[in-house]
């Protein structure tokens, strides 16, 4: 098996731990590794989103398919006699 081991300094292993808390320090970095993963692949479709949306007449098409917003409901009062 490869060894995968990473060396750093005291002072940064020690912050680690105590970012970890109770939790084993080989699961805490297992942990933010995949939410960095999920952060940039939300960064990714972000952006994609917003350059797909910036082109002209994406909303238009977007309502002319399905609809645009709902109109707003006209609320009726009732009054008592």
């Amino acid at each position: 098996m490869e060894d995968t081991s990473v060396k750093i300094d005291r002072e940064t292993a020690d912050r680690l731990r105590a970012l970890a808390g109770d939790q084993p320090l080989k699961h805490y970095l297992a942990d933010l590794a995949k939410k960095e993963e999920l952060e940039r692949a939300l960064d990714t479709a972000t952006a994609s989103f917003r350059r797909v949306i910036g082109e002209p007449g994406t909303l238009d098409r977007f309502d002319a398919d399905f609809g645009g917003l709902p109109a707003p409901a006209a609320h009726q009062s009732s009054r008592a006699a």
